[in-house]
């Protein structure tokens, strides 16, 4: 659907996506691009990944760089952001994707440790990519869009608690960042997956429990990572949302209703 429907507005604008080399960031790269955008691919591990989603973008036409760097870690991050607004000539957009559960902890069990893994890597970098990006885009205007969950409002069980918490804390920083940042025409919004048949899912659940899911879902179905893709394209373009600020988009089946 998204490499069909053309949004002419997203052309030629400079996007940098984080946790871009697998499930929902690699699609979304591969649909900015072929929207006309031009795309920081972000990663940290997954070179290969990552390297692989790139040539598939430059072979169909688009372009993309791609940008290496832990965002766990502040000074890494702001390297990474500011080398994306220089390999692709400022900023109009950023995706704040990147994530992970780290590990199925309860709270009763979670250390300090634990604790800062899980909140520097899916809160603190978003309000540090946030910050860097606002730099470059303030004097013209642009978009952020940061990728929440619905464990953000179902209690994630299972040992996903904290990461819950943490993409809830996202999900506010939202609201806050769309009412600071919306009078220098920078756009904030939120879009919060449901259970999205990614590596994610695979590294954090079993097939029995994701069944289990499935069966509570009233679409019958997981969720897809091109599942996803629409509801990105239309916060990233002022053409069709440009009224809309500080807004999370579930994305679920239905599994869960606002």
């Amino acid at each position: 659907m998204a490499e069909m429907l053309t949004i002419p507005d997203l052309k030629d604008k400079a996007v940098l996506i984080t946790g871009a080399s697998t499930g929902i960031g690699a699609a979304l790269a591969r649909a900015f691009a072929a929207q006309g955008a031009k795309v920081g691919l972000h990663y940290n591990s997954s070179a290969d990944q990552a390297r692989t989603v790139a040539d598939e973008i430059a072979a169909a036409g688009g372009s993309v760089k791609l940008i290496q760097g832990d965002v766990s870690r502040p000074e890494e991050l702001e390297r990474v952001v500011e080398e994306a607004a220089a390999a692709l000539g400022g900023l109009d957009g950023l995706i704040n994707n990147a994530g992970a559960m780290i590990g199925r902890v309860n709270y009763a069990d979670a250390t300090s440790e634990y604790y800062d893994q899980v909140m520097d890597l899916n809160a603190r970098s978003v309000i540090i990519a946030s910050r860097i990006a606002f730099a470059h885009m303030k004097a013209k205007g642009g978009f952020i869009i940061n990728t929440s969950s619905i464990a953000a409002r179902n209690g994630a069980l299972g040992g996903a608690g904290i990461y819950g918490s943490a993409k809830a804390f996202v999900s506010n920083a939202t609201r806050g960042m769309a009412k600071e940042f919306i009078p220098y025409g920078i756009r904030v919004n939120a879009v919060s997956p449901g259970v999205i048949t990614t590596p994610f899912q695979e590294r954090y659940s079993t097939p029995e429990g994701l069944e289990a899911i499935r069966k509570g879902i009233p679409m019958g179905r997981l969720g897809t990572a091109e599942d996803c893709v629409g509801a990105y394209l239309f916060l990233a373009s002022e053409m069709l949302s440009g009224y809309v600020i500080g807004q999370t988009l579930e994305v679920n089946g239905g599994q869960l209703m606002p």
